[in-house]
């Protein structure tokens, strides 16, 4: 896909990746309405990125496999990879984009909140997860550790600044969901297309 593209243009991509770990098929549509077929073969995983696509208003198509028997971290590390090339394909020359967004979202008890910049520099900061949660087991096999690695890849490849806090929490399912959802709509906030943005929203006139 060109990089001349403009945010005018379908805001769509496809990306892949084979290793001797995992196999991952990805496509999305920037412009999407949340529809979401999500298969990884981590099914806590797909559940987070189902709610990311419905949240993000991202049309989000995923296959995947990997050594799951070994470790879901594989797996959900490419795909994370694979996800943050989709999205910074898909978003083009920026052209018009709001490139900011912040969200707080409550899942019961507990309260993230993410931001997002779409700056092209690659950083993450996480935080307020509490003690122990990267340890645990979270429908059975996937690690709480694998929450800020899945930001990580995602921010790094597709560009992104994104701050990541918990705020509270106790059920570790309910902390990882409000934190993807958070981060959902943060970036649908980001990506979205401002009539009153003309270009590039940056004073270097590039992002």
């Amino acid at each position: 896909m060109s990089a001349s593209r403009t945010a005018r243009d379908p805001r769509t991509a496809q990306a892949s990746r084979v290793t001797s770990e995992s196999t991952v098929e990805l496509e999305l549509n920037l412009d999407g309405t949340g529809q979401s077929h999500i298969d990884t073969s981590v099914p806590f995983f797909d559940h987070m990125l189902t709610a990311f696509a419905k949240h993000s208003l991202t049309d989000l198509t995923v296959r995947a496999s990997g050594d799951t028997h070994i470790d879901a971290h594989h797996t959900v590390e490419d795909v994370s990879i694979v996800l943050g090339k989709a999205i910074l394909e898909a978003l083009g020359d920026k052209s018009g984009i709001s490139r900011y967004g912040d969200a707080l979202v409550p899942l019961d008890e507990a309260l993230a909140q993410a931001v997002v910049d779409i700056s092209g520099r690659p950083y993450l900061v996480h935080s307020g997860e509490p003690a122990g949660f990267e340890q645990h087991l979270i429908g059975g096999h996937f690690t709480g550790s694998l929450v800020r690695h899945s930001f990580e890849a995602i921010a790094f490849n597709a560009g992104l600044t994104v701050h990541v806090r918990v705020l509270g929490g106790r059920d570790p399912h309910h902390i990882a969901e409000a934190e993807f959802k958070a981060f959902a709509r943060a970036f649908r906030q980001a990506k979205s297309l401002d009539p009153l943005v003309e270009g590039v929203p940056s004073t270097k006139g590039a992002l």
